[in-house]
Formats: C-alpha cells, sequence, structure tokens
C-alpha cells in the first residue's frame, strides 16, 4: 500500500496511508487461494467471512464484499485502518508460510472506502418477535459500545449508547489520530449505527450523570459496560509532576478530541523543541508523531527494552522511524530534572541491558550500574500504558472487579449483577479495536438471549 511522501505527511494531519485503488485491490483479491479450510477467519475476533469478501473484490463485487464485512463487522473502515491483522487474520493465511499474505486489511479497507464513495450503504434491520420494543443500554461508545449496540439494533432492539464525552467514538476519537484515523471515516462508522437506529447521547457520565441501578429503573432490560480503560498509568518517579509532563492519555485527548493542533480551536497544548515519549506501544507511535507534527524538531521514542520488544505494530515503528522519531532503547527514565519554574529541563536515564524472560516472556531489562546519562527535553509524554477508570465499579454496589479494576465477567460477557454485561478494554484492560468489538458482539448475543429468556418467564 502506497503512502504519502514523509516531508509532506510530517506538516499536517491528513492520512499517511493511500490504500488501493480499484486494480491494487483486485490483484491482491485474486492472489487469495480461496482455502476450504479458511483458518484466517479463526484469527478474526468478529469471525468476518474472510474468503468470501475477497473473493467478491476480486470478481469486483464490491457492493456484496461490504455487505458480507458488515454481516459481522460494522465498522469496516476502522478495522481496516487500525487493527492488528498481522498477529490475527493475515497471520494463519496460508500463503504466508512462504511469503507475503494476503493484505486483508487494506482489502477491508478498499471495500468500506469504495462503499463511501459510491454511496451505497444499506440498512437493515430484523424484527424482534415481541409486542413491544424493548430498551436496551451500552455505556460508552468506543468499538466495544458501537459493536455491541450495533448488533442489537439489528436484531430488533430500542438501544441506547451514554457516552460520557462530547462527541461520540471514545478511543477511536480521542486517542487514535487522525492521520491513522481520518475523522470522516469515524464519523461514517458511527453514522452507520445510528442508522441501525441506535441512539447516543453524549455528555452523559453513568455513575455520575446516572447510576447502572437508575438505568434499570428508566427500563433498560439489560446493560453492557464498555466504558474502555482510560485511566493512565505514570512511572512514579522524581519529577512526574513537573510542567511540561503529559500522560499520552492527556496528550492525545488535547490533540485529537480537542483539536490543539487546528488554529481555529484554542486548546493549550506545550510542545517545545525537543519531546521525549516514555514507551513502545501504538499509544507511543501515535504521540511521538503528533509531537513533530505540533512542531517538534526532536523526537525520542524512550524505551526499557529493546526494537525487537515493542509491542507497538511493526507498520507504525516503520512510519515513525520514516518520519525521523528517534528511538532510544535500552533506556529507563529514574528522573525528571526541571529549571527554577518547574518546567522540565531534562531526563535523568539509566543504561539497560536484558536478562531473562519475565512474566510476559520478554526478557526483563536490567539496569547497568554506573550508566547514568540525562537527555535535555522541554515535554515529556508518559504512555507506558491505561488502567480502568474506577468511576462506574465505584457507584455500582457488587459489581465483582479484579484487582487493577478491571470487570470480572463470565464466558459470555456477564457480570456478577443480573443484567450487567460487560467487555472490552473494562474487561481486558488495553487491547486491541478489534478484540473490543469481538467482545461487544459476543456480548450482543448473550443479551438478546437473557431478555429473550426473561421475557418467557
Amino acid at each position: 500500500m502506497n503512502k504519502r511522501p514523509v516531508k509532506e505527511r510530517i506538516k499536517d494531519f491528513e492520512e499517511v496511508a493511500l490504500g488501493f485503488s480499484k486494480e491494487e485491490a483486485i490483484a491482491e483479491a485474486k492472489r487469495c487461494l480461496q482455502c476450504k479450510k479458511p483458518l484466517c477467519i479463526n484469527g478474526c475476533p468478529v469471525q468476518i467471512n474472510i474468503p468470501k469478501f475477497i473473493k467478491e473484490i476480486a470478481e469486483s463485487k464490491f457492493s456484496d464484499a461490504i455487505k458480507t464485512l458488515k454481516e459481522t463487522n460494522s465498522l469496516p473502515g476502522i478495522c481496516g485502518r487500525v487493527c492488528p491483522q498481522e498477529s490475527q487474520c493475515e497471520m494463519f493465511c496460508i500463503l504466508g508460510k512462504k511469503g507475503k499474505p494476503i493484505d486483508i486489511g487494506t482489502l477491508e479497507r478498499f471495500a468500506s472506502d469504495w462503499e463511501i464513495q459510491s454511496q451505497k450503504s444499506k440498512v437493515k434491520s430484523q424484527k424482534l418477535e415481541t409486542q413491544k420494543p424493548i430498551k436496551m443500554a451500552v455505556v460508552g461508545s468506543g468499538p466495544a459500545g458501537l459493536t455491541c449496540a450495533g448488533e442489537l439494533a439489528k436484531m430488533g432492539y430500542e438501544v441506547t449508547i451514554f457516552e460520557s464525552l462530547h462527541k461520540p467514538g471514545g478511543v477511536l476519537r480521542y486517542g487514535i489520530p487522525e492521520f491513522r484515523m481520518p475523522r470522516d471515516v469515524l464519523d461514517r462508522e458511527i453514522q452507520y449505527v445510528k442508522d441501525l437506529g441506535v441512539q447516543i447521547r453524549c455528555d452523559v457520565l453513568i455513575g455520575r450523570t446516572y447510576t447502572v441501578d437508575e438505568l434499570f429503573e428508566q427500563g433498560y432490560k439489560a446493560i453492557f459496560i464498555g466504558s474502555g480503560a482510560g485511566y493512565p498509568q505514570f512511572l512514579n518517579i522524581e519529577g512526574e509532576n513537573a510542567n511540561g509532563v503529559y500522560s499520552a492519555n492527556e496528550f492525545l485527548t488535547r490533540a485529537n478530541l480537542m483539536k490543539a493542533h487546528d488554529k481555529n480551536y484554542h486548546t493549550p497544548i506545550k510542545i517545545g523543541k525537543r519531546v521525549g515519549v516514555i514507551g513502545g506501544g501504538n499509544v507511543a507511535m501515535d504521540a511521538a508523531r503528533v509531537a513533530l507534527r505540533l512542531g517538534a524538531e526532536e523526537v525520542y521514542l524512550i524505551y526499557r527494552r529493546t526494537e525487537k520488544e515493542m509491542p507497538a505494530r511493526e507498520e507504525e515503528k516503520e512510519n515513525a522511524k520514516e518520519e525521523g522519531i528517534q528511538f532510544k532503547i535500552l533506556t529507563q527514565p529514574i528522573k525528571i530534572k526541571t529549571d527554577v519554574q518547574g518546567w522540565v529541563k531534562e531526563l535523568e536515564c539509566l543504561q539497560m541491558e536484558l536478562g531473562e524472560p519475565d512474566e510476559s516472556g520478554r526478557r526483563r531489562p536490567v539496569p547497568i550500574e554506573g550508566s547514568n546519562f540525562s537527555i535535555p527535553l522541554d515535554t515529556i509524554v508518559i504512555a507506558i500504558g491505561q488502567t480502568p477508570n474506577p468511576l462506574i465499579p465505584s457507584y455500582t454496589p457488587n459489581l465483582k472487579t479484579e484487582k487493577k479494576g478491571t470487570i470480572v465477567i463470565d464466558e459470555n460477557g456477564a457480570t456478577s449483577i443480573e443484567g450487567v454485561f460487560a467487555g472490552g478494554d473494562i474487561v481486558t484492560g488495553a487491547a486491541t479495536v478489534i478484540e473490543a468489538m469481538g467482545a461487544g458482539r459476543k456480548a450482543a448475543k448473550a443479551m438478546d438471549e437473557y431478555v429473550r429468556n426473561k421475557v418467557k418467564r
């Protein structure tokens, strides 16, 4: 897939990847072997019929291809751009054993973009076998919530999503930059869910505006909690409260949701000449590339292991390096130093080496004694992970959670409270978009079964 030139793309927030042309998509689709036992489907959390939609693209039946995708995936334009297909569906592609696997993600994106450009979106909703509409509530409008709501709406339920922010999309809007997820694509995917009949109410904070119990009192028969993991983690080192230190969550929310990069908005965000981003995941890559576009002259990606152990997608690491992000590997921050006014001045670090593997399977970083050194910085962004916000559990008695604040569920997404289901990052901790969507889809099926059984009783 072609990309925009580096010198051009680092100056704006326009999309970097250009996608396939019609000819490229057909040629790529024709490489598919159409396996009798397609293992690629097993690698997809939402169980897309991958060989079918690829065959339809190969035969220029683009309308059929998008229809096949939307049978199980309400957000194909999003998944085609940000999902780690290389470690999911594409990892199981037979062609990948001796060469290059089918580029399933870009083909998915192509089908979605074709639908948008041709304006041939069609929405169908099934009818429930009941006398009157049954109300279902979904908390959070991220990938888990949107997917759950869309699936329930297809079944004929009257679905309302409650979103705490002023715009829907969750992490898709506040976390992922526009150069990876164009907002017109996100808005159209959300509109598709709304066209299914889903109502989205923004500026409603469940736990404060309404409690879970109050949603039941309002007539909702089942509730899905998909509020994500937006609570930042920190290093707990000296100087972390200095001026010019951001969590990645705050930094990206200011840039993406609050549009600090747009001169028409007056959202404050400090950049300076030198920015250090601490972490090695996709969020860290996003923060580093955003800092560059906001005017930083030098951006460092500071990670305590080697590049091999970084959890970020290879594509994102490649894009970051192309754009001039400097990787400081085997580097452990230990202290943030400030000037007399309390602003970040430099980051003191230790050089590390890799020891034996830890519980994650990655080799544990071990400090090298006496290897202290400092990196001059004006701004620091901490991107070492997020945990669930404790608000909903703290206002929901009897909702069982783990020590890290994640909600405990059974194999169907049911929580410890009857009629309450959960899925996505609020259950797993920070994970992928497609995994959250898979959880939302599974929970929708369980909610449908729960309500039907309750109606029978």
